[in-house]
């Protein structure tokens, strides 16, 4: 018997390192780290130990004997991967590392962290676990976490068990967590750089791209990040009115719009107990919503969703999931397309008033060109092959990406939307200041990619220590 990799996989690769017989693949130092939509376990090698799994930080490794009947496919998934011609020898060894600066030429540093996001803990675990430095965490919000706490969909149990990572972190005895305080209002970057000898921004990417079409600022007309704030209690969400709406159109095919669908179709029910707001559970379970169409510019196989996000709509109960439009030909075996190609066909027009039941439709080779209504969203027009259709809605959700915003007194990149820097150094701000995250490569990668990115960020940092740029020489401590 083995362990099996499932759908919440962050690829942060803990579970990498505790691997006694080097059975989980790709590790970071495999060119596919960091392309594929989790991690793998190779049944053949596994010993059984339970290591990985008591490493994994969101909870999406299990025996495969205990997986859920919607999780049984990974056992197969886990084990198909390692069938391929091109798949790593196991087990195979990594030459030895060693790091790379001198940490005891780094003397005592007071690090400022701004933002308690994944990345910003990633960041501070790798500080603390290299230095005697002290940490202090600043968040704008009274409640810590970032995207863990507030952008993971609350029906994503697993996934949302980093927040303990977090927390474990921020009671370290060498931390201190000040919330309610917002950079640009309260204190500005100069005095945090004057205050500490480092300062690294993980502020994430709190703006929307917009479609770009008459119409999108409407009433009704909202962004995906609204919505997730919504349905995970952000405290500056606006409320989301479901009392009139019927269908809800989501432009974008990633996985937050799969969230967003899942979310406003399936059973208010099976949200009781989960982290979802209270504003939106009693929103949901007298919502008269009957369809939600998640449509995408592209083809069915350029959709941006996961296949694991995918799978996971085709077991909600008392929905259907469906596929409008011409299905993908050729796709191969275990690829997204050849997911979609299997849905169930829905051939009912969407310029008409949605039937009974509850469904999620998808419909690709779509581009927006207009949101219609007055003052209130009444539909949106697409163009696409067969012409120009106005799908009738009374809500129009944006899933098309967030966007970083300028933070007062840090350098920007407007045009790249992010922080400009150099291995996490930002250009063209005083020594001693660093990005990670979002606010570093943009609005790219999950939960774990952050984890390298810290890596890369704390290893600049800790260089510039090191060469005395930044804190005391580890001499002048007594």
């Amino acid at each position: 018997m083995a362990f099996a990799i499932t759908q919440n996989c962050c690829s942060d690769a803990s579970c990498v390192s505790v691997c006694p017989v080097n059975c989980i693949h790709p590790t970071p130092d495999e060119p596919e780290f960091g392309h594929t939509e989790t991690l793998f376990v190779d049944p053949a090698t596994c010993i059984d130990c339970g290591a990985c799994a008591d490493a994994c930080p969101v909870d999406a490794i299990a025996p495969t004997w205990v997986l859920r009947a919607d999780q049984q496919v990974y056992a197969q998934v886990n084990a198909d991967w390692f069938t391929r011609p091109d798949a790593p020898a196991a087990p195979v060894w990594d030459a030895p590392r060693f790091p790379t600066v001198d940490l005891s030429a780094i003397g005592r540093l007071e690090v400022a962290i701004v933002g308690t996001g994944p990345a910003a803990v990633y960041a501070a675990q790798s500080i603390l676990r290299a230095t005697e430095a002290r940490v202090t965490f600043l968040d704008r919000l009274d409640t810590p976490g970032g995207l863990a706490r507030y952008g993971v969909a609350p029906d994503h149990p697993g996934t949302r068990r980093v927040l303990e990572h977090t927390t474990a972190v921020l009671r370290h005895p060498r931390v201190t967590l000040r919330t309610g305080v917002e950079v640009g209002r309260d204190v500005t970057p100069a005095e945090l750089a004057q205050r500490y000898d480092a300062v690294l921004y993980a502020t994430g990417a709190a703006g929307d791209k917009a479609l770009g079409v008459p119409g999108e600022q409407l009433a009704g007309s909202v962004s995906a990040r609204e919505v997730v704030n919504w349905y995970t209690g952000h405290p500056e969400a606006a409320p989301v009115d479901l009392s009139q709406v019927q269908r809800v159109v989501v432009v974008g095919t990633g996985n937050v719009a799969l969230d967003v669908a899942r979310m406003l179709a399936g059973d208010a029910g099976r949200l009781a107990g989960t982290a979802t707001s209270p504003a939106a559970l009693a929103a949901l379970r007298t919502s008269a919503l009957r369809e939600v169409v998640v449509v995408g510019r592209r083809g069915a196989d350029a959709a941006a969703c996961s296949r694991s996000e995918l799978r996971a709509l085709t077991h909600l109960d008392g929905v259907r999931t469906v596929l409008t439009g011409k299905a993908p030909d050729g796709a191969a075996p275990g690829s997204l397309g050849e997911l979609f190609a299997g849905l169930d066909r829905f051939d009912d027009d969407l310029a008409a008033p949605p039937e009974p039941g509850r469904r999620i439709v998808f419909a690709f080779g779509l581009a927006a060109e207009e949101v219609v209504g007055d003052e209130q969203v009444e539909g949106i027009t697409f163009t696409g092959t067969e012409g120009t259709t106005t799908v009738p809605a009374e809500l129009v959700v944006r899933a098309i990406g967030h966007r970083g915003t300028e933070l007062p007194g840090l350098p920007f990149d407007d045009e790249a939307g992010r922080v400009p820097h150099e291995a996490g150094r930002v250009t063209g701000a005083p020594v001693g200041t660093y990005v990670v995250g979002w606010a570093k490569r943009g609005p790219s990668g999950g939960i774990g990619a952050n984890r390298s990115d810290a890596e890369e960020t704390v290893g600049s940092l800790l260089a510039d220590a090191a060469a005395g740029l930044i804190g005391r020489p580890a001499r002048s401590r007594r």
